[in-house]
């Protein structure tokens, strides 16, 4: 009897920590839409049914931009680990809905790492870890790409003057860190997880071709699928703004809001200040940039978290499962 003490604390307190990352899921973003200071939650319902957002067909469209967003990064997902371990659609989605609820109130969704690989047996784990910062640094290089092309656009419709002066300092100390890193590299000294660049560069090749050119269309269908989703939201919102406008804008934002280390549940806060910035140049009204980006929030953030809530509170059902293979 003394024996199954042990395990049963030990059961106990896996119950509590699921129970406790749903908790703290569901406070930040009750706290985070009640207590916002940017915006009123009031003010937003009364905006929302001004401008008749709640039709059948406008929640619909926003759901199936919603959905396609996760559709496309679950197949990110699935391709990526595939490389080491054949998993289902159903596994994928069950994986990255519920590191997505893990990963909610952790700095740059560095939650997602763990809550992913704790899915596997232990001798995937690193590799897993591996595989989740690639699948990050895709979708960051193509959200990267993107913005840059945009703040050219937005540099030039705007006229906006940049102090080179104050800027290439920042950037000649990023590319000495950089050569540092490679330097101590080369004699395998700098590790993340226990792998040095080296391995990790030898990791990244080994993947085929073809697999990694799947996730980075992954990564580009979803930047449209969730840049388009905003500017649906312009649309309807009736914004005085040109598609390219609002596109030079859009891509700007995620440039500048992806460059902000960040508790996940701050994105909406942060994109929000980035937002109200940026489109304050093209005469944008602030309350209205603010009610789009927390619609946007809600449908691509905050819905999924249930569903990903659900698959924390029975995790050890399919745990199990996972790691006997």
């Amino acid at each position: 009897m003394d024996e199954k003490r042990p395990y049963n604390f030990k059961q106990i307190l896996f119950v509590f920590i699921k129970l406790a990352i749903v908790a703290g899921a569901f406070y930040f973003i009750y706290n985070k839409l009640v207590n916002n200071d940017k915006l009123d939650l009031q003010v937003l319902i009364q905006t929302v049914k001004y401008y008749d957002l709640l039709s059948i067909e406008n929640i619909l469209l926003l759901l199936l931009f919603s959905i396609g967003n996760w559709f496309f990064e679950i197949l990110k997902w699935k391709t990526l680990v595939s490389f080491i371990k054949k998993i289902s659609f159903s596994e994928a989605f069950q994986q990255s809905l519920g590191a997505h609820t893990a990963s909610l109130f952790t700095p740059n969704k560095i939650g997602e790492f763990g809550a992913k690989a704790i899915y596997f047996a232990k001798q995937f784990r690193k590799r897993i870890l591996l595989l989740t910062f690639l699948g990050n640094l895709v979708q960051l290089l193509i959200t990267l790409v993107f913005g840059l092309i945009g703040l050219v656009f937005f540099i030039k419709f705007y006229s906006l003057e940049i102090p080179f002066e104050k800027v290439y300092k920042p950037i000649i100390g990023l590319l000495l860190i950089i050569g540092l890193f490679y330097f101590r590299n080369r004699e395998n000294r700098f590790t993340i997880k226990g792998f040095s660049f080296k391995k990790m560069g030898d990791f990244i090749r080994s993947i085929p071709t073809h697999k990694r050119v799947e996730v980075i269309a992954y990564s580009v269908i979803r930047y449209l699928i969730f840049s388009h989703q905003f500017y649906f939201l312009a649309v309807l919102f009736q914004l005085p703004i040109t598609y390219t406008e609002a596109m030079t804008g859009i891509s700007c934002m995620y440039l500048i809001s992806s460059a902000i280390p960040m508790l996940f549940f701050l994105d909406v806060v942060v994109k929000g200040s980035v937002a109200v910035w940026i489109f304050g140049f093209i005469g944008i009204d602030e309350i209205l940039i603010l009610s789009i980006i927390t619609i946007s929030w809600i449908f691509n953030f905050v819905l999924p978290n249930f569903i990903g809530s659900y698959f924390i509170l029975n995790f050890e059902a399919y745990k199990q499962t996972n790691l006997e293979t």
